[in-house]
């Protein structure tokens, strides 16, 4: 069987039509920080888990038109290199609102014509954030 080509092939309907939400893993016992950093300080608004996920711990958020899944792991691990990357507005508002949080930002420029920069969450897990156009 030959390789299938890498690139976008034209007229291909795709099966996926987008993400309806994305889940970061965190330890036992995490929504109260997870309601502070990503309710209070990303601004995302809480959204109501369905009952029978409730007994599972975590919390979700709006994002968009998408959804944030906090979700408890057993052993949980921080994600260091797979991430969310955030699309927002004054980058550089949040950047120094983390910033006086304690949280550590690594700028980067390596992606032509976009302003980025990642920084963790409480738990150590890699986030991703790029500016919009204003």
């Amino acid at each position: 069987m030959a390789p299938r080509e890498s690139a976008i092939l034209p007229g291909m309907n795709s099966r996926v039509a987008r993400i309806d939400h994305i889940q970061i893993a965190a330890p036992e016992g995490c929504e109260r920080v997870a309601r502070d950093f990503y309710g209070s300080v990303l601004e995302m608004k809480e959204i109501e888990k369905p009952p029978i996920l409730r007994a599972r711990g975590g919390c979700w958020f709006e994002c968009g038109s998408q959804q944030v899944h906090i979700g408890v792991e057993p052993n949980f691990q921080a994600a260091k290199k797979a991430h969310p990357a955030f699309a927002v507005f004054h980058l550089d508002e949040l950047l120094e609102t983390l910033r006086d949080r304690g949280v550590t930002v690594i700028e980067d420029d390596n992606l032509p014509g976009a302003r980025r920069f990642y920084a963790e969450d409480p738990w150590g897990n890699r986030l991703e954030f790029v500016e919009l156009p204003a």
